[in-house]
């Protein structure tokens, strides 16, 4: 099935391969004249990202894509009237394109972003684990009990003088005490646990640079 994008005039093939005209092939530009029934006029178009900047079989995305995923990010509520006057696009294309923008990957959800300070999550701490035992069994174990605690907001196994990497998200130091007791020290198989508290955060943010 496809879908048309008014703005352009062309049909978008819904597996986001290169759109082509309507009713006959695009000029080697990619853009045709339809306003006053001449034939091709040069125009640039938009950049699309390279290809080295996604994945294999990925999606193309072109400037109003990334428009439309810089704004977003910013203001994931923004109406969708707003953001079509933003990207200078008709609201339905707009609306079919952050569609497609969601079905594709590129966008994984719409969160509020909460005040730890007020729900008394004030304290940002990140900790290193060691494990002294590589056992597939011990890692699972480790995991699953990262995973039943909501003070843990991140666990990253990593390369490197260490195996774990948590960010995590308490009232105070003795709740965070508990939590170590809890996760940690309480399995088998773990050797050091190193905790760096947060005094100041300088840069917080979930925007990717696009």
């Amino acid at each position: 099935m496809t879908s048309v994008d008014p703005d352009l005039l062309r049909v978008v093939p819904a597996d986001g391969t290169t759109p082509s005209a309507a009713n006959d092939p695009l000029p080697p530009d990619g853009v045709r004249d339809v306003s006053r029934g001449r034939g091709p006029r040069a125009r640039p178009r938009a950049p699309a990202v390279p290809a080295a900047a996604a994945p294999p079989g990925a999606a193309v995305l072109d400037e109003v894509d990334l428009r439309l995923l810089r704004i977003l990010q910013v203001d994931g509520r923004i109406t969708n009237l707003k953001l079509s006057e933003s990207v200078g696009l008709s609201s339905a294309s707009t609306h079919e394109r952050v569609r497609r923008l969601v079905r594709d990957g590129f966008i994984v959800g719409f969160n509020a972003r909460l005040n730890p300070g007020l729900l008394h999550a004030g304290l940002l701490v990140f900790a290193e684990v060691r494990l002294a035992d590589m056992s597939n069994a011990c890692h699972d174990a480790f995991k699953a009990a990262v995973r039943l605690r909501p003070e843990i907001l991140e666990c990253h196994e990593v390369a490197g003088g260490f195996d774990y990497l948590l960010k995590t998200r308490v009232a105070h130091l003795d709740a965070y005490r508990d939590l170590v007791a809890a996760v940690a020290w309480n399995l088998p198989g773990v050797r050091d646990v190193r905790t760096y508290a947060v005094m100041e955060e300088l840069k917080n943010t979930t925007a990717i640079p696009v």
